[in-house]
Parts: structure tokens; C-alpha cells; sequence
């Protein structure tokens, strides 16, 4: 289903040019779930956003399905972001001014994809069922971080993509929202891929790989 190969991507900063990537190769299939580890700098974050199609990489492709997300002009990589990945993002990127109901629907419902039995399973999967008409400046980051997993979700994309979705999250609750990515897995087809720190996290998916200098090496 994904295919990444020969990625790179580098920055300019105050002291030159910064090579983030130097030519990332993975490979994830329908039905399963990867654990992207590294320490900080590495290009874990990077490589997301490069697969999700907010950034462009300098060489290389990315391919969903056989489309080389790269290749796509600004229309179809819009497209792209709206209806085949869900993104669980570090800073959660709630909209402001729209209630927890309204968040949790909205990537769906761009999409056209919105099934409020499934977004009703997810609420209460999540625990948000007393939160739903609060704003998000109402919520704890954990709380945040909880609709921003169910938004994801609620598409039921092809694609999952997490940056340490359970970072800001108790043990329970982490484990709780671990198991529904899986299980979301499991059902669908989708596939998962997750960027997390943790190594007992990353045990319980079924491939682990780690970034080092923008290279791949053995996790």
C-alpha cells in the first residue's frame, strides 16, 4: 500500500543547509502497522509529513496505492490529505472555534464519508461523550489529544499516520486508544504508521523502524 524510496528532504538554517533526509526506503501493507522510532532530530516527524503530503521531498517517491504522492499538483494532493490519510498530529491542530462534535466530523465530512454510527462508537471508545459540545480550549492536552485521534479515525482512512498520538495520555487511557488504532487496522485493511518513543508501544506493532541522521538503520 505505501511505498517509500530514495526520500530526501534538507532545510536551510543559520549555520547552512540541514540534511533531514538522506534517502529513507519503507514499505507497509494493507492490514498492517509500523513503529517509526529515532531520537529527536532524526526526521521522524519529517518523513510524516512527507508521506501525509504537507511537504514535498527533494528526491525520491512516496507512493499510496501506486500514486507517487509527489508527482500530484496542489488539487489532487488536497484531495489526497482529505480523503486517504488520517494524521494524528503532536500539536493536535483542533480548530478553534468548532465544538468537539464538530471536530471529531470534520476531516469525515469533507469528505463525504461522515457515519455517525461509527463517529457515536468512537466517541464513546474515546471517553468523550460528556466533552462533545466544549471547545477545545475547554479540554486538557489529553482530552485534545483524544478528538484528535477519533477525527482520524472517523474517516476511516486508507492511510493512518501518528506522531505520538498517546504522548499526552495516562497509561489506561494510552493503552485504550493503542488498541483502537489496532483494532482499526485489523477491521479495515488501513495500515498505521507511527512515530512514538516509546519501546512498549512500538513491541505492539507488528514492524518497528528506526531513524537515525535521516538514515534507516536497525531498530
Amino acid at each position: 500500500m505505501l511505498e517509500v524510496r530514495g526520500v530526501r528532504k534538507a532545510y536551510d538554517s543559520p549555520q547552512g543547509r540541514v540534511q533531514v533526509l538522506d534517502g529513507v526506503d519503507l514499505d507497509l501493507g494493507p492490514g498492517e502497522s509500523l513503529a517509526l522510532m529515532g531520537e529527536s532530530g532524526s526526521g521522524k516527524s519529517t518523513l510524516l509529513h512527507l508521506i501525509a503530503g504537507l511537504d514535498r521531498a527533494d528526491a525520491g517517491s512516496i507512493c499510496l496505492d501506486g500514486v507517487d504522492v509527489s508527482t500530484l499538483g496542489e488539487g489532487s494532493r488536497a484531495r489526497y490529505r482529505r480523503e486517504d490519510v488520517g494524521v494524528v498530529f503532536q500539536q493536535f491542530n483542533l480548530v478553534p472555534s468548532l465544538t468537539v462534535a464538530e471536530n471529531l466530523a470534520l476531516q469525515a465530512r469533507l469528505a463525504r464519508r461522515l457515519d455517525p454510527a461509527w463517529q457515536a462508537h468512537l466517541t464513546t471508545a474515546l471517553g468523550l461523550e460528556d466533552l462533545l459540545e466544549r471547545l477545545p480550549e475547554q479540554l486538557s492536552g489529553g482530552q485534545q489529544q483524544r478528538v484528535a485521534v477519533g477525527r482520524a479515525l472517523a474517516l476511516r482512512p486508507k492511510l493512518l499516520l501518528a506522531d505520538e498520538p498517546t504522548g499526552n495520555l495516562d497509561e489506561a487511557t494510552a493503552e485504550q486508544v493503542l488498541a483502537l488504532l489496532l483494532a482499526r487496522v485489523a477491521e479495515s485493511g488501513s495500515a498505521l504508521l507511527m512515530v512514538t518513543h516509546s519501546n512498549s508501544l512500538a513491541a505492539r506493532l507488528q514492524h518497528q523502524l528506526k531513524l537515525s541522521r535521516g538514515t534507516v538503520v536497525r531498530a
